[in-house]
């Protein structure tokens, strides 16, 4: 897949680039599918239950489907056949609608490489091939995966955005070294399950937005920095001409930030082979 660029006939399209999406099935010939893999998505504009902003910068934005995905892959033995290659507007990766043997259809993320009319199975003897599902201890040594469980049965928490892949660099009895995609070795229990294959839509990444109007569409609001703020608004605001703070970078609560360390989950510190 290539990233498309536009004749700059406007401001907006000089830098604007999206994705090509030719490896994608045409809308004239996707399957039906059943009512029950898309559901109505509401919009929380980053107010809480009480209606206050927890969350800035958020509100808008154009309406969107959610497309149930199954991470758990709970279906084992019964092999699928790809029926299309879906865009997905909740995630950077594609979808691959799959049709079982048994007549369910399920929605997984698909891999790099995955086409329409390939066959995919969930199975401890399943090849290694792309969105093919298996026990990390029945997966070669250097093998990439995605879609990686952290606790066994609970469904992929891992590797899941656009060409995103753990590697599995080593086993040891009950656990296996993975590596992640941030370049941290971890270890995971051999029972736990991942896909074969990296993440779909590897050229995501060399997207430009190219206009504020695209990442309104997205339901992102415009970011005031806090140096160009009054001092009553921000820690960092205020100054004489353009001053850059003044003073270390902290949220408006006067929190540090910009590497300020956040990681408090002791109880995994364990899992930890080697940090990024």
């Amino acid at each position: 897949m290539a990233v498309k660029s536009f004749k700059p006939t406007t401001p907006t399209l000089r830098y604007k680039t999206v994705a090509d999406f030719s490896v994608l099935t045409k809308k004239s010939e996707l399957p039906s599918r059943p009512k029950k893999l898309t559901q109505s998505k509401s919009k929380s504009g980053g107010r809480n239950m009480y209606g206050r902003t927890t969350v800035r910068y958020i509100g808008g934005g154009h309406k969107q489907m959610y497309r149930v995905v199954d991470f758990k892959r709970a279906k084992e033995n019964i092999p699928a056949t790809v029926l299309s290659i879906e865009y997905d507007p909740n995630r950077t990766a594609w979808l691959a609608l799959l049709s079982y043997a048994d007549g369910e259809k399920q929605f997984i993320i698909a891999a790099e490489g995955l086409k329409v009319g390939d066959k995919v199975i969930a199975s401890d003897s399943a090849d290694i091939k792309p969105s093919n599902n298996l026990k990390l201890s029945l997966i070669p040594v250097g093998t990439f995966i995605h879609n990686l469980e952290v606790t066994p049965g609970k469904g992929g928490k891992l590797s899941r955005s656009a060409g995103a892949y753990a590697q599995l660099m080593a086993k040891e009895s009950e656990y296996c070294q993975v590596r992640m995609p941030s370049g941290e070795i971890r270890l995971i229990h051999a029972n736990c399950r991942a896909s074969i294959g990296q993440v779909s839509n590897l050229d995501h990444e060399n997207i430009t937005i190219g206009k504020a109007g695209r990442t309104r569409w997205m339901g992102i609001r415009p970011h005031v920095r806090g140096v160009a703020k009054n001092p009553v608004d921000h820690p960092m605001g205020g100054g004489e001409g353009k001053s850059s703070g003044g003073r270390h970078p902290t949220t408006p609560w006067g929190k540090p930030t910009k590497g300020y360390k956040t990681r408090k989950n002791k109880r995994t510190d364990a899992f930890i082979v080697k940090r990024a």
